[in-house]
């Protein structure tokens, strides 16, 4: 179990799964640039977090909930966690060996428990995203002692949610890389730059980076010293 003073923030399992050297020039080095991919993302989320919550047709909404998990070591704010008022046929049924509902403060009958992140652009690739909504669901789980099967991804520019569902393979992923995140920070190191043309161009850290500046530059070096070797092979 992590004390307060060792939780890590879950944002930073999201920047981990998509390039270990900008989570440590964020987390290690505090470097951050603003860009415009960054700022309608912020502007997403400030939108989110506008409203605390509110119930319509059978789902209380909750909007900015405080999250904390001390097994995985980690803290965070949910966008969205959505409470679903299961049936009496559902509720009956349950056959979780944890169960699927919990009881909510003032309010009648059991509930399923739904996070959703707010996320700019499009569904990825990756599984970035997915991971940081399965770290919200693990802390959710541990504070609520239920299960949660699964959540929703919303994207601005599609306009539609995509569903994240979390299987054994995400919950092990999401913990391995929680385990890393705190080896990377406990390291105090930042990982070399490996340039990917997919991910580097919308990085909004990569003048900070400059991956492709290195790559070129240790390929100029090796090439220098293959013509020397060469250029000594020739003169002997």
């Amino acid at each position: 179990m992590y004390a307060d003073d060792d939780l890590l923030p879950i944002s930073g399992l999201q920047h981990l799964a998509f390039c270990p050297r900008q989570c440590a020039l964020i987390h290690l080095e505090r470097l951050w640039s603003e860009n415009f991919l960054t700022a309608s993302g912020r502007f997403l989320h400030e939108k989110t977090h506008s409203n605390i919550s509110e119930t319509r047709g059978g789902i209380r909404t909750v909007r900015g909930l405080l999250l904390q998990s001390r097994r995985l070591g980690l803290f965070g704010v949910a966008d969205v966690v959505e409470f679903h008022k299961a049936s009496s046929a559902a509720s009956e049924s349950q056959k979780e060996p944890l169960s699927s509902f919990v009881s909510l403060p003032g309010r009648r009958g059991l509930w399923q428990v739904y996070p959703v992140e707010y996320k700019r652009g499009r569904p990825k690739t990756h599984d970035a995203d997915a991971v940081q909504l399965c770290a919200q669901a693990l802390c959710l789980e541990e504070v609520l002692n239920c299960h949660i099967s699964e959540g929703a991804l919303f994207y601005g520019q599609a306009r539609r949610r995509a569903v994240v569902t979390f299987d054994g393979n995400l919950r092990a992923e999401t913990e391995r890389l929680a385990h890393d995140f705190h080896s990377l920070i406990d390291s105090q190191v930042t990982p070399p730059p490996v340039y990917d043309d997919r991910k580097c161009k919308a990085c909004s850290l990569k003048e900070d980076c400059r991956p492709k500046l290195d790559r070129d530059a240790m390929s100029y070096w090796l090439k220098s010293l293959t013509d020397q070797s060469d250029e000594t092979g020739n003169a002997s």
